[in-house]
């Protein structure tokens, strides 16, 4: 996984609150309010470095500089915090779902 890279899926509206991240999917033209998913201080910095592109590996390095934290549990956290947006399909592989 560490050079794998993430799009966000585009059905979504977001807003940054009290420094978290809140997702709601937007299926059919309207928001799925019974969907509505909710990132805290960590999480965002990774749902932001996935704005520009930032491979997996990369972004355990901008986590590990950014918070005391071992690359090896940065990059257990990060792979099961991208496992989980990619389960709500809130991001796809790069060349994946991309709509």
């Amino acid at each position: 996984m560490p050079t794998k890279c993430f799009s966000k899926d585009k059905n979504l509206v977001t807003r940054s609150i009290a420094g978290e991240i809140i997702i709601v999917p937007v299926r059919a033209g309207v928001s799925d309010l019974e969907y509505v998913y909710t990132l805290n201080e960590v999480s965002s910095r990774i749902w932001e470095l996935l704005d520009e592109g930032t491979p997996v590996n990369r972004i355990v390095e901008t986590i590990c500089a950014e918070y005391e934290v071992t690359p090896e549990q940065a990059s257990q956290d990060i792979a099961e915090v991208l496992r989980s947006l990619e389960a709500a399909a809130l991001i796809h592989p790069v060349g994946e779902g991309e709509r």
